[in-house]
């Protein structure tokens, strides 16, 4: 039966993120995701995982500023001191945390640069970044995602993703696979994630149209989790959606899975 986790930047907004913590665990979660830790200190966070029997399944390298619109680093050529970096700042945390798996953001192509040097920068990053997330015990993953939702993110399909992870050779760098993002792409979810499925490490959703919680939009959420059931996947899913109200009220999907 699939295993969720809860996405913690997204599911319980109503209350602060430190409080979310608990607020997961009382939801009947044993597993919490976010975009970063970095604002926060390590001891603070272990402590907040401890306190409430939480393992910490995945978050994001830093992505540049975020408030300002950057979504990643790993495609920008001017940008790779940076993104070596945050390979560094990646592994402290995720080492202190017990995570066993971060997700590198490509980024959105800046205008005027050939796609490329965009692709063999990505390449480049991800050939510095893998064999050293491996030393330390860290899966590195790469997400695609929509350009409805990022306009200009670099990388935007399954087909895309496979073809950067074999250009780099490596045998730690898997796929992120949103169900949310990759139905608005190219649908046709159940084959894709049965053709893929080794090199899936993690997969997230949410329904669409609105990315909310499974049952509010087109995607048979029920035929889907059977099919990822059927095929053995072991990872875990996140719930990275934006409820349509309060995320208690809306969990009544998740009740069978966390029985």
């Amino acid at each position: 039966m699939p295993k969720f986790c809860a996405n913690l930047t997204m599911l319980f907004n109503e209350v602060p993120f430190l409080d979310r913590f608990e607020a997961a665990r009382r939801a009947g979660f044993e597993a919490v995701e976010y975009l970063f830790p970095y604002a926060y200190p390590k001891e603070q966070l272990l402590e907040k995982l401890r306190e409430h029997r939480l393992v910490q399944v995945l978050h994001n390298m830093p992505a540049g500023n975020w408030e300002q619109g950057e979504r990643g680093l790993a495609c920008l050529p001017d940008r790779v001191g940076e993104f070596q970096a945050g390979v560094d700042a990646t592994i402290e945390y995720a080492s202190a945390l017990g995570c066993e798996q971060v997700n590198c953001l490509a980024g959105i192509a800046p205008a005027g640069v050939a796609r490329e040097r965009l692709e063999q920068t990505f390449i480049d990053n991800l050939k510095f970044a893998a064999p050293r997330f491996r030393a330390a015990g860290i899966k590195l993953l790469i997400e695609a995602i929509n350009t409805r939702d990022i306009p200009g993110f670099f990388l935007n399909t399954t087909k895309q993703a496979v073809g950067i992870i074999e250009a780099v050779g490596s045998d730690n760098l898997f796929v992120q696979y949103d169900i949310y993002h990759m139905q608005i792409m190219e649908g046709d979810l159940a084959p894709t994630i049965e053709a893929n499925l080794p090199r899936i490490a993690h997969m997230q959703l949410a329904d669409t149209p609105g990315r909310h919680e499974p049952g509010t939009g087109e995607i048979n959420y029920p035929f889907l989790f059977d099919v990822i059931d059927r095929l053995g996947y072991s990872g875990w899913i996140g719930c990275e959606y934006k409820p349509k109200g309060a995320t208690v009220d809306g969990l009544g999907w998740l009740r069978r899975y966390l029985a």
